[in-house]
């Protein structure tokens, strides 16, 4: 056990803080959400500088490939123990396989498998844990198993459409920025010289693309490290109550972006929602849990709200529906699902459609994004190629 120094924010936006004694900072933000505080940091006492660790995470696609396995052998009748011997033997990821040895420790000393894997949220994450927790009470652990690998391959399949939508524009980006750096730096001081011997005035635009020249090759240490300083001080902005709120929200308001956000937001809520009432998990902690991987702050403050209302008696449509982000058709459609006591089904439905808009919604981005890109990039190396040759044409007319 140790000790915990956390801050944090209760419903009324009060600030907070304390120390808790716990196994690891995830038991600390489970007793934090029973009550009712957000935390802003958690830090270990005696331990206050994290240093950066490397090669020691653990994939969505190496978890959903073990407990797909896990829930083959499961199923074949082998025991528990011998499971996860046999996995964490065959698992490459180093890192996971000491994990998996650890868990086969904690079960082998009598420990449940839910509790064991609770001691390791960086693999075994609260929706994880709570669904093992079910399968064991109810002794359905395969099944369960064979709904989390599904739900665990549909959010990597989820994951790797929204990165796909994002590494063509940000390549093309940075090959952009590459390319007007390097004519900026090393091609324009050379145009320069020779205009300067010339003695040819200069037309305006050819005066602000050397101007501009001059300072990158001047400060182009210092722009690098003032964006470095914006990213890294925005990146903390965003971990704190606050600027995480700010920053969600505007991201979804930004035209088609937004949209596509939201589409993802709804897609993984349905999912995560959907499995875990499958799975038999109360629908209060299946609402909070869903809200805290929903991946964006002011989604999960709309969900803790539906659950606050949901304990007080009501259906869970009722209140999505006073929520902007869920479209009618949705809060509909679950309605449905809560009045013929098929939630989970109508939920995997619900999942299914967005996750299709999303492949829409991405494709579309892209054959916006595309034109748009090539524009740009023709436009800002167009202007500084005219820039350039103002001069010489003016110097030729001369001689």
């Amino acid at each position: 056990m140790a000790k915990f120094q956390w801050k944090g924010k209760n419903r009324s936006g009060e600030k907070k803080s304390g120390v808790i004694v716990a196994q690891n900072k995830e038991e600390v933000r489970q007793e934090l959400q029973r009550r009712n505080i957000t935390p802003s940091s958690i830090r270990e006492q005696g331990k206050e500088i994290n240093l950066p660790s490397f090669g020691g995470g653990v994939k969505a696609k190496d978890v959903a490939v073990f407990t797909r396995q896990f829930s083959v052998m499961i199923d074949a009748g082998l025991p528990l123990i011998q499971c996860l011997e046999l996995l964490g033997n065959q698992q490459k990821n180093k890192n996971f396989a000491n994990i998996i040895q650890k868990v086969r420790g904690d079960v082998e000393s009598g420990s449940t498998l839910a509790d064991a894997m609770k001691k390791h949220p960086k693999a075994f994450d609260q929706l994880y844990v709570n669904m093992v927790s079910a399968g064991e009470a109810g002794g359905i652990l395969d099944q369960i198993l064979d709904r989390l690998s599904g739900y665990i391959e549909k959010a990597v399949k989820l994951k790797a459409q929204v990165k796909s939508a994002l590494m063509y524009p940000t390549i093309i980006i940075l090959v952009a920025v590459g390319i007007v750096a390097l004519i900026m730096y090393k091609v324009i001081p050379t145009f320069t010289a020779m205009f300067e011997s010339s003695g040819v005035e200069l037309p305006p635009i050819t005066k602000f693309t050397i101007g501009l020249s001059k300072f990158i090759e001047s400060y182009a240490i210092v722009i690098i490290i003032l964006i470095a300083l914006i990213v890294f001080f925005l990146n903390r902005y965003h971990q704190t109550y606050g600027g995480r709120r700010i920053l969600d929200r505007i991201l979804l308001k930004i035209p088609i972006i937004g949209m596509l956000l939201q589409k993802i937001a709804i897609a993984r809520f349905c999912r995560t929602l959907s499995t875990l009432s499958a799975a038999g998990v109360p629908i209060l902690d299946g609402i909070e849990i869903t809200a805290r991987t929903s991946g964006n702050a002011i989604i999960e403050d709309a969900l803790m709200g539906v659950k606050k209302e949901v304990e007080e008696g009501k259906t869970i449509s009722d209140p999505l529906s006073k929520i902007s982000l869920f479209p009618q058709m949705v809060v509909s459609m679950i309605g449905v699902g809560e009045a013929t006591g098929a939630l989970d089904t109508m939920l995997s439905k619900i999942a299914d459609f967005y996750e299709d808009e999303v492949d829409v919604a991405v494709a579309g981005l892209m054959s916006i994004l595309e034109p748009l890109l090539i524009l740009w990039l023709g436009g800002v190396i167009g202007f500084i190629v005219i820039s350039l040759y103002l001069p010489i044409f003016k110097l030729a007319s001369t001689v």
